[in-house]
């Protein structure tokens, strides 16, 4: 079978979905799928163009059998709606040339989103090349847009609404990484086949045995000291003040200490919070190639789980919460809904606090901090729970299944 996965976002760019979608790519390959990646030049997250691609309109590439074809993308770091567009439209564009004259005809087309827009480039491929479209959905767009208030005009709120519809119902298959998403898509469109493409653990990638002795050397940290690490998109939706505001109240408590390490558009304000509340327990790194995580997440004894406050995230499951859980790590989880039901209630892997309580927060991690005993027991129950359920091999496996039957 021949698969066209299509994407704006692929390593060597670090992130859920680019991590996600690398796996997925892999082990499509080693089932026996003949896999083509169509992405953007790499960018993500600081919004420039990696050494090597830059002034580059097409780049053709092989990484570790992955056939990959890169086309050029508006780059701009602009947060404002209008540059934002313009950027997601650029690789439409591009991508639809690049699908047009550079891909052979795939039997199925994989589209990840968000972005949505690049649906448009999807439905195009899927109608000329006469082929299926499965299109994955990682986050609700533009719903999540509107609730978050990232996008308040009503004529690109609709006109983003009718360009859903319209792919979902092009598509042979749409999933989805929660079951809150899958819900949600199925009530608005029952007769639209959809599935849950669950997210989880890539263990032939991320070093599980990594020793994190290193790490708290090179950052003077000693063996009693309680570590909280939040590593990821220092973004809106993480509602990531809670961290900072905690670490306010716990700054009498010297031997428990914060690491926030990525980069986001969130990523000033925070640091510039901190310094307003003249915070020596709170310490920012930047983002980390992936092969550095495994040793950064061992270093910690707690990691910290946060979304806003929102019923949209109800149905959410942070991708950032499986690789510290497979290494034996607990979480303090600032998430309702769906993520709290499977991996506090079902799988005792941690305890929860509510998003942007950072009373509860603070009372969490000075309950782990002093009692050993239990952080060590959560940690052994979320390995167990993770690794039992949520192994990306097999959910890659049960998915090139599902496509098969198309």
């Amino acid at each position: 079978m021949k698969i066209l996965i299509l994407t704006q976002y692929f390593p060597p760019e670090t992130g859920a979905p680019q991590n996600r979608l690398y796996s997925l790519a892999t082990d499509l390959i080693d089932a026996g799928a003949d896999v083509t990646v169509l992405t953007a030049m790499p960018n993500y997250p600081k919004m420039e163009i990696f050494e090597g691609y830059k002034g580059k309109i097409y780049k053709k590439e092989v990484l570790n059998k992955i056939k990959i074809i890169r086309t050029w993308i508006f780059i701009v770091k602009s947060k404002a709606i209008v540059p934002r567009l313009i950027n997601y439209i650029s690789f439409v564009i591009s991508s639809l040339v690049a699908g047009l004259f550079k891909v052979k005809r795939p039997d199925v087309i994989i589209c990840e989103s968000p972005p949505l827009f690049l649906g448009i480039t999807a439905i195009a491929l899927k109608k000329m090349k006469r082929t299926k479209l499965v299109f994955n959905v990682s986050d609700l767009w533009p719903e999540t847009a509107e609730k978050l208030n990232i996008i308040t005009n009503k004529q690109m709120l609709n006109a983003s609404y009718w360009l859903e519809k319209k792919i979902y119902k092009s598509a042979a298959l749409v999933s989805g990484q929660t079951q809150g998403i899958i819900k949600n898509i199925q009530a608005r469109y029952p007769m639209v086949p959809a599935y849950w493409f669950k997210n989880g653990i890539d263990t032939s990638t991320f070093d599980l045995n990594a020793g994190g002795s290193l790490f708290r050397l090179q950052n003077n940290v000693g063996d009693n000291d309680c570590i909280l690490l939040y590593a990821g998109i220092l973004g809106h939706a993480q509602g990531l003040e809670v961290i900072i505001k905690a670490a306010n109240l716990l700054k009498d408590r010297k031997e428990i200490i914060f690491f926030l390490v990525g980069d986001g558009p969130e990523k000033d304000n925070l640091i510039k919070l901190s310094k307003e509340y003249e915070l020596n327990n709170v310490r920012f790194f930047p983002n980390m190639q992936r092969n550095n995580m495994p040793g950064i997440v061992a270093a910690c004894d707690i990691y910290i789980v946060p979304l806003k406050k929102n019923d949209l995230f109800k149905g959410a499951i942070p991708s950032k919460l499986f690789e510290p859980l497979a290494m034996g790590k607990p979480i303090l989880l600032g998430v309702e809904g769906e993520a709290k039901k499977l991996f506090i209630e079902d799988g005792n892997c941690g305890m929860p606090f509510e998003p942007e309580n950072e009373k509860e927060l603070s009372k969490g991690i000075q309950l782990l901090a002093d009692n050993r005993k239990l952080l060590s027991e959560l940690g052994a129950n979320g390995k167990a729970y993770v690794l039992r359920n949520f192994d990306r091999k097999n959910i890659n496996k049960e998915f090139y299944n599902r496509i098969k039957e198309l």
